[in-house]
């Protein structure tokens, strides 16, 4: 090695450290490239309409407007509309950290019914997780910050990196 300075392929650092060290991995950053990855080839979430309003590593709230095609014959929405809503939120947070997670267990109950028009937005949060499997929460809310959805999901971690 020579005293040249860092050599650079990239972002990479070959050689030498830099003074004052590496730069710091913006974790943040990183969960919603994975994010907005994830989302960007998602067709269903785009169909349900959902927007992605916060994202970070081990969260994320998601948002999306009920629409008269997503009722049952009662005049409500499809309990599959508010599972799905939870569903990508649950995917969304156990994957920001850049490990692939995928469902393994999933359960919902529904509080309050839910109508055309209203405004759901599912707040995920990964709780804990170990070497292979991840626990989550999301919790869906309409627009009167009503719940209506409590959903939890356990994941496999399969420690394969988002590409």
């Amino acid at each position: 090695m020579t005293d040249e300075g860092p050599k650079r392929r990239g972002t990479v650092f070959t050689g030498m450290m830099p003074p004052g060290g590496l730069p710091p991995i913006d974790r943040a950053a990183e969960a919603r490239a994975v994010i907005m990855r994830m989302f960007s080839q998602d067709a269903f979430s785009k169909w349900l309409g959902v927007e992605v309003v916060e994202d970070d590593v081990g969260r994320c709230v998601l948002r999306m407007t009920v629409r008269e095609e997503m009722t049952n014959g009662f005049g409500t929405a499809h309990g599959g509309i508010v599972f799905s809503l939870a569903d990508t939120a649950l995917a969304f947070c156990t994957n920001a950290d850049g490990d692939t997670s995928v469902a393994l267990d999933c359960s919902i109950s529904y509080p309050a019914a839910v109508r055309p028009g209203d405004v759901l937005t599912a707040t995920g949060t990964q709780e804990t997780t170990t070497r292979k499997i991840g626990f989550a929460s999301v919790t869906v809310v309409n627009q009167e910050g009503v719940t209506v959805g409590h959903f939890r999901g356990t994941v496999y971690r399969t420690l394969k990196p988002h590409r």
